[in-house]
């Protein structure tokens, strides 16, 4: 009586190739998930922004502060300046030292716009180095 021990019709091929239908799946669930995400969080809201609470930084010995007052007007320290002669008038406090910092603050009642334009009026007589300035949440008005 013989046995055959060489089952050649029974072995299983082994498949080298990646399933990536899974993957595929995944992803496609995430882009509908990011697609109805996505709008969500672009709302614009009216929003009044908080305080800050960073730690104070050391202030420089003679700092220039720009501001923007409640009329839209400038001034540059304690001085009004017109805006067609801001360029001069910061090339005269920083001593034309373009690096240095310029503190820009503005009233709470002025808008955005007019915020922005003062930035891009620092931009264009090349002062690049601006920090806004905030109160202290520990601070009162």
């Amino acid at each position: 009586m013989a046995v055959k021990m060489n089952h050649d019709g029974d072995d299983l091929v082994e498949n080298h190739e990646i399933n990536v239908t899974p993957f595929i799946d995944v992803m496609l669930v995430l882009l509908i998930i990011f697609m109805v995400a996505a709008p969500l969080a672009t709302v614009d809201t009216n929003i009044d922004l908080p305080a800050s609470t960073a730690q104070t930084q050391p202030r420089p010995d003679k700092p220039i502060f720009l501001t923007v007052k409640a009329d839209h007007s400038l001034a540059l320290g304690d001085d009004s300046v017109a805006k067609e002669g801001l360029a001069a008038a910061l090339d005269k406090a920083s001593g034309g030292d373009k690096r240095q910092r310029v503190f820009l603050r503005a009233d709470k009642t002025v808008d955005y716009d007019t915020l922005m334009q003062a930035m891009n009026d620092l931009r264009a007589a090349g002062y690049l180095m601006v920090a806004l300035v905030g109160l202290d949440k520990g601070t009162s008005q």
